[in-house]
């Protein structure tokens, strides 16, 4: 008797079950379901913009900060060329001073006594000129950039 009743009502609740299976719906219940259902997708789609939003705002961001790293290093390897051109520039017009002091000396040794000595003096003289005058424009261009 105890097993007859449990098949008893394991049958009865099939037959309900299977009974209520073709039935239509009433349609103030459909809509009920239909506007839940559209209201949860509503709500998804809007989560998901704000999702799609905040990664869009993070990658702007993310390519500003490397804009601004890859600003900053043009930035400084631009001042290491001029700073190298500027040393550059430099350096010539040191080896051209040199030179010219050089023949302006061997000049020199043309003439005798106090000549000689003016005209050495005038040599060192326009030597010690251009190398300040190379010093202070590469000290410019370095500023300057």
């Amino acid at each position: 008797m105890n097993i007859r009743l449990p098949m008893t009502a394991a049958a009865l609740a099939a037959l309900f079950a299977l009974s209520g299976c073709n039935k239509a719906e009433d349609p103030a219940e459909t809509q009920a379901d239909v506007n839940e259902a559209q209201a949860e997708a509503n709500q998804e789609v809007a989560e998901t913009q704000r999702d799609a939003a905040e990664e869009v705002n993070q990658a702007q961001g993310e390519v500003s900060e490397e804009q601004r790293e890859a600003d900053t290093q043009i930035a400084s390897a631009e001042g290491e060329v001029n700073k190298e051109d500027a040393q550059a520039r430099y350096d010539v017009a040191i080896e051209r001073a040199e030179g010219e002091h050089k023949v302006a000396a061997e000049k020199c040794e043309a003439l005798s006594g106090s000549a000689q000595d003016q005209c050495k003096q005038e040599a060192d003289s326009n030597l010690d000129m251009a190398k300040e005058a190379a010093k202070r424009d590469r000290d410019a261009a370095t500023v300057n950039r």
